[in-house]
């Protein structure tokens, strides 16, 4: 018999118990097999199902657009499912908390070339484990991972900081910016709530979509890469309200007389504000009006205060 006393278990307890059992992932026995999605979140996310559905590793997931077919196999081409893809996502939550499993979206929204592969092994890493593995700095996949959320979300805050509006004829204020990474699904809800007043779109010159805001809702729209709005310069004569050349003159006043020119450090400025942001920033265009500081101050009289230029002494 043993020395020490052996707890036994309620019922409650044992079902407790069972009810937070995980389910391993299944082993994918077959051999591996290239996949092919069109390209979205929910479609990567059917390919993971059927990747565990078919028992069979994948060797490369690629968007239809881009896959390269090897010599004697040709991908399997995966249909968007929305009912997999919500099984899969709501599924992770069993094996991640709900901010690794949001680290994974960032990811993919990075575009880096194998980012497919790279939230597969992850989740697989975490499914396998039984548990979130986002503290397991020794995983490659774990460090990619957290590095790339780390850069959406300094990309998040930059867009969410350098967007400029500029108002047209019908009173639509639009935008356009061109980040490095894909943040518009993460910036939408930023704006929505900010600039819930007026109408507004902002549009991704580089991914060829937007989003547009009409009052009550905030939906993506997508423009043909003919068709697709130009950078400021090149609608500015045609289709800006009157009076937009003006706010761009108070906005560019403000940022000159804020500005301290015994302080400038150019180095720390651009850290902060990258130089490829610049193009779209109404404060970084060409003066139409030179810059001449405020002139409204008198030196400071001995024996006395400093007094403002067309002020008279009291007396």
């Amino acid at each position: 018999m043993s020395r020490f006393p052996v707890r036994r278990r309620s019922a409650a307890e044992a079902l407790a118990a069972a009810a937070t059992r995980r389910r391993a992932a299944p082993e994918l026995r077959n051999p591996p097999l290239d996949y092919a999605y069109d390209g979205t979140f929910e479609g990567l996310l059917s390919v993971i199902f059927q990747v565990y559905d078919r028992r069979a590793a994948p060797n490369s997931i690629q968007p239809l657009g881009a896959v390269q077919a090897g010599l004697f196999a040709r991908p399997v081409a995966v249909d968007t499912d929305e009912t997999a893809a919500a099984r899969v996502w709501d599924g992770l939550l069993r094996y991640l908390d709900k901010e690794a499993r949001t680290r994974l979206f960032h990811a993919f929204l990075s575009e880096v070339p194998d980012r497919e592969l790279l939230i597969f092994r992850y989740a697989d890493a975490a499914m396998r484990a039984g548990r979130d593995i986002a503290d397991n700095y020794a995983d490659d996949n774990v460090r990619r991972v957290q590095r790339l959320a780390q850069q959406m979300y300094r990309e998040k805050h930059r867009m969410e900081a350098f967007v400029r509006f500029e108002k047209t004829q019908d009173g639509l204020f639009h935008a356009t910016i061109e980040p490095d990474f894909d943040v518009l699904p993460l910036i939408a809800a930023h704006f929505t709530k900010r600039y819930a007043d007026q109408r507004w779109l902002i549009f991704d010159r580089r991914r060829h979509y937007g989003l547009y805001y009409d009052l009550e809702r905030t939906d993506i729209v997508q423009f043909d890469a003919q068709a697709a709005p130009q950078p400021r310069a090149a609608v500015s004569a045609t289709v800006l309200d009157e009076r937009e050349p003006l706010f761009q003159l108070l906005w560019q006043s403000y940022f000159d007389h804020v500005n301290i020119p015994e302080r400038k450090n150019l180095k720390l400025h651009r850290r902060h504000m990258p130089l490829r942001y610049w193009k779209y920033l109404s404060e970084k265009q060409p003066r139409e009006q030179p810059f001449q500081p405020i002139n409204n101050k008198r030196p400071v009289q001995p024996g006395g205060p400093a007094l403002a230029a067309g002020s008279e002494a009291a007396g």
